[in-house]
Formats: C-alpha cells, sequence, structure tokens
C-alpha cells in the first residue's frame, strides 16, 4: 500500500497554471493537462499491478521446474508469457490510442482523446493482469 501511494504521488505534479482545476477543467488546454494527469495515475497503478503480478508469475515458474531447473514442458514460462504480452499491448495501446487521437489530427482536441483512451485501456489492463493471479 505504501509503495502504491508513493508511485502516485510521483505522478501528482504542479499544474502550469495556478487556476487549473483538473476537478472543474474550462479550457482545452486544460483539460488536457488533467486528462494527462489521469493517465499518469492510471499508468501508475498499473506498474504497481505489474510488480504484483510479475512476482506471483515468476513464483508458478519455479514450482513448474523439476529439480535440474527444467520446465517440465516446452512452453515458455508464465512470467515471459505475461511479459511478452505486456510488451505488445503497450505497442497495441500507444498505437491504438494514437489513431482515436486522429479524429482531431493536429487540432488542440488530440491530446485529450490520446490521453482518455490510453487511460481507459491502462485501467482495463491492470485489472487483466490483477485476473492473471486471480485464477
Amino acid at each position: 500500500m505504501i509503495v502504491e501511494l508513493l508511485l502516485l504521488a510521483r505522478v501528482v505534479t504542479v499544474a502550469p497554471h495556478p487556476d487549473w482545476n483538473c476537478n472543474d477543467p474550462l479550457a482545452q488546454q486544460e483539460m488536457n493537462y488533467c486528462a494527462h494527469q489521469d493517465y499518469l495515475a492510471a499508468d501508475a497503478e498499473l506498474n504497481a499491478q505489474w510488480s504484483k503480478t510479475s512476482a506471483i508469475l515468476k513464483e508458478r515458474d519455479a514450482q513448474w521446474m523439476d529439480g535440474h531447473g527444467n520446465v517440465e514442458d516446452d512452453k515458455p514460462g508464465f512470467f515471459q508469457t505475461a511479459l511478452d504480452a505486456q510488451r505488445a499491448w503497450i505497442i497495441f495501446r500507444d498505437a491504438h490510442c494514437r489513431s482515436e487521437g486522429y479524429y482531431a489530427r493536429g487540432g488542440s482536441l488530440e491530446p485529450l482523446l490520446v490521453s482518455t483512451c490510453k487511460t481507459k485501456l491502462t485501467k482495463d489492463r491492470t485489472q487483466q493482469l490483477q485476473f492473471l493471479i486471480e485464477q
């Protein structure tokens, strides 16, 4: 819990303008900033969940090894499979959200669309990683 709070505290930054309020953003630049802050918080939660999930998957890998350090079958381990999926997911998330932003390509709304998309997909992925270890 303390680690999670520290991670979240790292993403809290001072708004570029003293009048900005992420509880009720009014101007587009303010909305863009606040949406990005939401994404940073979701990303911190994802990273905390990844740490928990990867540790448990590494333990599962150890359980599948025989006495000589060999895996009982020829499949990749739990952790390696999750790592491959996570790396692919990051590429997917970034490309997909970039394409969602193209609805307003070059406009002031584009960063808001990208950040909002990344926040949603990141929260979804955090739940997926949690589910992996609850099975």
